[in-house]
């Protein structure tokens, strides 16, 4: 069933940037910055497209809006559809169309009024009391809560979902099992400017909650539904569990022999990479563990700087590229604006492969080198350089500490920052010569 939720959400969230990209524009009003705000008396005849960090929306847009930033709020009125993605979406104004929101934490407010569909996808989605969608409502969060009130129908995907308000017409929804629990929005956005709700694991139904139409959910048991509160009929559906993903708990000895073949096939795995990048690029492998034995310390923080930039670069180029594909097809250059996303897109690709390589095999094995090199230096130096033995006993030292139970992630971790810092001091270092020799 968990399954089933994480492709229910993705599907939303590629919608949504699918029908982001889609979204005509004949004429656009394009704004950014870090702080843009659309004062109450201020109108805007065309098409708004927003990049910013905080954005706050009083007066009207003629056309649709399309925004991305950090915090966005609708007070005040768009008379066509709205388009947002942001770490935090409020709505507390008027939407004449559809709206397709994705975030991690949306809000719905008391005095909003959103005259077409939702689309969402989200850590968290509320509807308060008082909000009114005209349309029908389409959800994938890991909680929900519905207090407004929705005339056309909802199907919702969450792990936990509850129901206070109005409803016109059919709910569809497929929640998770409350047994198992449901993570806090604060794991996403910890530092989200919205009071959202924290609701209970499962679905409920509120004793205010009013259905017109049917009800049917899929959960592993009923719900207590107060009398009345449907006025079409109520199905419940099992969930259908997938029997390969049902696994009965291994034996010890099982236990202990999976534990020793993933420990094998790891130890062969950084081997042959080793060798490899011992034969390939012997100097840049010495040049790390140089760095490694000689600053372990500044290594492992550098690393932490590393990893962080890391994503961070991978967020700029995300959002250079929608910006760059909202620019290009606003300006009806539309084979310029897909080159733009498609390039993008395989940047993006490029830069995830390269990082899982180096994090996963080019840091534990240079710090496994390096450990192998130490210990037989001590023992018998003058095997310290040769090409193999010195990889081996690294390997199967450092492999053996990332596989140990309970500890053995701290261990990995702790390996990869200093390896990656090695690598940042590295290229930081060549960097700098280059730039004194020019």
């Amino acid at each position: 069933m968990k399954t089933t939720y994480k492709f229910f959400s993705i599907f939303i969230l590629i919608t949504l940037l699918a029908l982001t990209f889609a979204t005509p524009a004949k004429a656009f009003d394009g704004r950014s910055g870090e702080n843009v705000e659309i004062k109450a008396n201020e109108f805007i005849e065309d098409d708004l497209y927003v990049t910013a960090n905080n954005f706050v929306l009083e007066g009207t847009v003629k056309g649709d809006l399309v925004v991305f930033g950090t915090s966005v709020v609708i007070n005040g009125t768009v008379e066509g559809d709205l388009i947002a993605a942001g770490q935090s979406i409020t709505i507390n104004g008027t939407i004449t169309d559809d709206a397709r929101i994705a975030g991690a934490v949306l809000q719905i407010g008391k005095g909003a009024v959103i005259g077409g569909d939702v689309i969402a996808g989200s850590a968290s989605l509320e509807t308060e009391a008082g909000s009114l969608i005209k349309g029908e409502l389409v959800v994938g969060a890991a909680q929900t809560l519905l207090d407004g009130k929705i005339t056309g129908d909802v199907l919702a995907g969450t792990g936990a979902l509850e129901l206070n308000g109005d409803f016109g017409s059919d709910v569809k929804a497929e929640v998770g099992n409350p047994e198992e629990g449901n993570p806090s929005p604060t794991m996403f956005m910890p530092q989200a400017d919205i009071d959202f709700p924290v609701v209970k694991p499962g679905f409920n139904v509120g004793e205010n909650a009013k259905i017109a139409g049917n009800l049917e959910y899929t959960q592993s048991k009923d719900v207590t539904i107060p009398t009345g509160a449907v006025g079409g009929k109520i199905l419940r559906t099992e969930p259908v569990i997938d029997p390969d993903e049902v696994k009965a708990k291994p034996t010890p000895a099982e236990a202990v022999l999976t534990w020793t073949l993933d420990l094998f096939r790891t130890i062969i795995t950084w081997v042959a990479f080793g060798l490899l990048l011992g034969w390939l690029v012997p100097v840049f492998m010495k040049g790390l563990m140089d760095k490694v034995q000689s600053q372990p310390v500044a290594s492992l923080g550098w690393g932490l700087v590393a990893y962080a930039a890391f994503f961070f670069a991978l967020l700029v180029l995300f959002i250079t590229m929608l910006t760059g594909g909202l620019l290009f097809g606003a300006l009806t250059l539309g084979g310029l604006s897909g080159t733009i996303i498609w390039l993008g897109i395989l940047c993006i690709f490029a830069m995830v492969i390269g990082f899982v390589l180096v994090t996963v095999y080019l840091t534990h094995i240079s710090v496994a080198w390096l450990s192998g090199k130490l210990i037989i230096s001590r023992l018998k130096p003058e095997l310290a350089e040769h090409k193999v033995l010195p990889l081996l006993v690294g390997v199967i030292l450092i492999a053996m500490l990332v596989a140990l139970p309970y500890v053995g992630w701290l261990f990995g971790v702790i390996v990869m920052f200093i390896g990656l810092g090695a690598i940042w001091i590295w290229g930081r270092e060549i960097w700098q010569a280059r730039k004194v020799i020019i």
